[in-house]
């Protein structure tokens, strides 16, 4: 099977920047065959789990609205690991912070989350 590892995570305050990574691991076969796309997605308490933005293997990219401008998702060659450049963060960004694979979004392989925490 294939296993995602996110770092990066941690507490800064508003206005600050993190870089999350994410890197995938297993069977190179599923790696190569069943992955379409990486992403991260980020659930906030009391909130639904929700798309922050995910980049395909041919380079298209699609971000949430609420981080347009200030997030920057990219990815070695090799298409693992995936990064994600958050910059000009908000409280409101706090929340758990999920590496997604697959062939569409959401994908069938999940990590097991890092937290990032913006302090006002």
């Amino acid at each position: 099977q294939v296993h995602l590892a996110e770092s990066g995570g941690g507490l800064v305050q508003a206005g600050g920047s993190l870089r999350l990574s994410c890197a995938a691991s297993g069977s190179i076969f599923r790696i190569n065959t069943m992955i379409n796309f990486m992403g991260w997605y980020r659930q906030a308490p009391g909130k639904q789990r929700e798309l922050v933005a995910a980049i395909t293997r041919n380079g298209s990219t699609n971000y949430a609205d609420s981080v347009k401008g200030r997030f920057t998702i990219s990815r070695d060659n090799a298409q693992t690991p995936v990064y994600l450049q958050m910059n000009s963060l908000k409280p409101e960004d706090t929340a758990v912070y999920y590496c997604n694979a697959g062939q569409i979004t959401p994908g069938r392989y999940w990590g097991q989350g890092t937290q990032v925490t913006v302090s006002s």
